[in-house]
């Protein structure tokens, strides 16, 4: 039986994770979701702890302080390796990814190591983003794609599934990169490693409820990683 973890970080996720959790777990019955939890002011990590008690397909790692997107999917990469989990998924709170994609992922996953949910394949598939926000987004996977030869179209895509040998083989005490520059990062190096990258269309909706993360502080640390993952890559120190 392949074992399937999906990762939820949540801050300040109280009303999305009463919702997505029962949806994920329905979708398949090897699945199991670990919410990281940066000590959200309004109880998050409570009402998660509440229903692991009841319920063991429901996991909860719990951080002192708020501490970024991309030291919490680390922890959840850690957490898949040591309890032995074949596939990985890296998946939003607010169902801006869609929880019924996760078998797609699984079928996709067949003949890949990668898998990412894509919304600049098939068309732009973004809902009810502003105008500014979608040409950021997209304008910064075609940026990468030109500096680092990342061979996919949403470079910044944050819905993804990996096989279990692909993080074994990343360093994952090596990644230091939130935001974007974390999706990016860890595809590099997945892609540099020679493991087979997947996209697969999606239909990416804005968040209803909660507040978005997105910082200028993240975009910039985007734009600045692209060159740091080229030279490394050129002086093979990834």
């Amino acid at each position: 039986m392949n074992k399937v973890l999906v990762i939820i970080p949540t801050y300040n996720e109280i009303e999305n994770v009463k919702k997505i959790i029962p949806v994920v777990l329905e979708q398949n019955e090897n699945v199991d979701v670990l919410i990281v939890d940066d000590n959200s002011p309004d109880k998050t990590g409570d009402y998660v702890e509440s229903l692991s008690k009841e319920n063991s397909r429901i996991k909860l790692i719990r951080r002192e302080k708020k501490l970024g997107l991309g030291t919490a999917y680390i922890a959840g990469f850690k957490y898949a390796v040591q309890n032995n989990y074949s596939y990985v998924f890296e998946m939003d709170a607010d169902f801006s990814h869609d929880p019924k994609e996760i078998n797609n992922f699984l079928d996709a996953i067949k003949d890949a190591d990668v898998v990412l949910g894509s919304r600049y394949i098939n068309g732009v598939r973004v809902l009810n983003w502003p105008m500014r926000r979608l040409l950021l987004s997209y304008f910064a996977s075609v940026y990468t794609r030109i500096i680092t030869g990342l061979p996919v179209k949403d470079a910044t895509g944050g819905f993804k599934c990996f096989r279990i040998d692909v993080l074994k083989a990343i360093d994952l005490d090596r990644i230091k990169s939130n935001g974007y520059s974390f999706q990016i990062e860890m595809s590099f190096k997945a892609y540099k490693k020679g493991f087979r990258i997947k996209e697969i269309p999606i239909v990416f909706l804005d968040r209803v409820k909660g507040k978005s993360k997105m910082s200028k502080k993240i975009v910039i640390e985007a734009i600045f990683m692209v060159w740091k993952l080229r030279l490394r890559s050129i002086l093979r120190r990834l």
